[in-house]
């Protein structure tokens, strides 16, 4: 599924997102299918490419620009916070093990929905969360599957935390901020792509930017060619990075997320990954996630669609609806929209921040949300720990001391949390180098 290297699946997704963007797509949806199942490839690029041409609906509502100078600019009026640097070493370390913390507990159940992770974590006496899931075998009734990484992430199968994407891009950009500085490039975060990151070990939107530049592309076209999932969830995860190496100042967060982001995707992509590295950025400044919330909310285009998502979950958090509540609003308002998608998975993220008061209710909310669960929850690990530093974190999901991450990103491989905080906090005590 979601192939980029298959024209069925690049078709089939292409028709969808554009479908879901205001394009006026809908009367090719014949057509497509016919052609996914005739399995001409040739004929199957065709189409893909003639897709392209389509138009957006006059009455489309939303205003989502992709341009450097329209977003950038915008990050003007979004001020620094104040820091308390003598916080930021435990806040830091909270941060990164709330993301290797929470991306574990998240790991077993990615993809299912949220009726399927409840059914689950009934039938495995761990409703609510309280820890890393069992292993159950077989399967309890209503449950497909489990993710092909669950035998190697679930109570007791692991002492390092095992590999993730979405623990790999956080180390990899923290890469690109030490050799690069602040003033990388996208062709600099490419380079790094290119020589650290094994292309079988990224999916969608980035396994789609990777092919287009070993194509000989370049950005921004690398985010667009061929790509349907310029805004699903992919560069929302490897956000967190900018955000750790810039405490208090969101916009500065936001500009070094957008840089990254702009390789593989576009508007509410981009603004996923901004939003986050803003929201990370806000979290060691305050002692309040609604305050953080706020905040990290004016880096994203105000017409656009992810900012009203996160409009009325703030809304609904404010006039006392309960998590469940917003949940379902979330399934049946963005429930069309892919299982990896930036809007329905920023909303979980929002969900669980705003009404998870302890480490372990976020991580819960994230996790029975269904959809992109190790995402969702790695993110909010990392801003919870942020925000309330590493003794949020219960001792009994630290799997080991010291605590080993692996990766697939080159000479990083078993690196430890603590060494990275340490290589984290180098770069915030001294001015990032060009």
């Amino acid at each position: 599924m979601h192939d980029v290297l298959d024209p069925g699946d690049l078709l089939a997704d292409e028709w969808e997102q554009l479908s879901r963007s205001g394009y006026r797509v809908h009367e090719l949806e014949p057509v497509v299918r016919a052609s996914v199942v005739a399995g001409d490839p040739a004929e199957m690029l065709r189409q893909l490419d003639a897709l392209s041409t389509a138009q957006r609906d006059a009455a489309w509502p939303y205003d989502e620009p992709s341009d450097t100078e329209t977003i950038l600019g915008a990050l003007d009026d979004v001020g620094p916070l104040p820091v308390r640097h003598d916080e930021l070493p435990d806040r830091m370390r909270g941060a990164w093990l709330g993301r290797a913390v929470g991306n574990t507990l998240g790991k077993p159940v990615e993809g299912l929905t949220r009726l399927q992770v409840r059914t689950y974590l009934r039938a495995a006496d761990s409703w609510p969360l309280r820890g890393y899931l069992p292993l159950l075998d077989p399967l309890p009734p209503g449950v497909p599957r489990l993710h092909p990484s669950a035998p190697t992430a679930t109570l007791g199968s692991f002492t390092d935390v095992p590999r993730d994407d979405d623990i790999d891009w956080t180390i990899l950009n923290l890469h690109v901020l030490e050799r690069y500085g602040r003033d990388f490039t996208t062709d600099d975060v490419l380079h790094e792509w290119l020589d650290r990151m094994p292309f079988t070990q990224t999916y969608t939107a980035e396994r789609a930017a990777y092919r287009n530049a070993v194509s000989g592309m370049r950005a921004p076209t690398t985010a667009t060619h061929r790509n349907p999932y310029r805004e699903w969830i992919g560069a929302l995860i490897r956000a967190d990075a900018f955000g750790y190496v810039c405490p208090g100042d969101p916009a500065a967060a936001a500009r070094l997320a957008f840089t990254d982001a702009r390789l593989s995707h576009v508007a509410n992509g981009l603004y996923g990954e901004m939003w986050a590295a803003a929201l990370v950025a806000t979290a060691f400044a305050t002692k309040s996630i609604g305050d953080t919330m706020s905040t990290a909310l004016g880096v994203v285009p105000p017409g656009s669609r992810l900012a009203e998502v996160l409009r009325w979950v703030t809304a609904m958090r404010r006039e006392g609806a309960d998590a469940d509540t917003a949940l379902d609003r979330i399934d049946v308002e963005l429930g069309a929209y892919p299982w990896v998608h930036t809007l329905n998975n920023a909303a979980v993220i929002a969900v669980a921040l705003l009404w998870g008061e302890t480490f372990l209710e976020a991580i819960g909310i994230a996790v029975t949300a269904g959809r992109d669960t190790d995402s969702t929850s790695a993110t909010v690990g990392s801003v919870h720990g942020a925000v309330h530093g590493n003794g949020a974190i219960p001792a009994h999901l630290v799997p080991a001391s010291p605590v080993r991450i692996c990766s697939a990103v080159r000479d990083f491989d078993r690196v430890t949390v603590d060494e990275l905080v340490e290589r984290t906090l180098r770069l915030v005590a001294r001015p990032l180098h060009a």
